[in-house]
């Protein structure tokens, strides 16, 4: 079974700025699924159409690593 990873732990910096002080933070290299376009989101078919197909891919990958023989890790 895959570990969870509880990732607002693990970067606990990004979730907790402070309202009173303004830091610097470095943010490491991390991946992202993401579709980029134009237009207004509530009223755009296109728009639509790219968040069921980000949705569907990430779904898809989500549950295909979960039950990979091989773990991604981190390090």
């Amino acid at each position: 079974m895959m570990e969870k990873r509880d990732i607002k732990q693990e970067l606990k910096l990004f979730y907790t700025a402070s309202a009173k002080e303004v830091t610097t933070v470095d943010v490491p290299a991390m991946n992202f699924l993401m579709v980029g376009g134009q237009g207004d989101p509530n009223t755009s078919q296109s728009f639509r159409d790219a968040v069921e197909a980000l949705f569907s891919v990430s779904y898809t990958a989500k549950f295909i690593i979960k039950k990979a023989p091989w773990r991604l890790t981190t390090g």
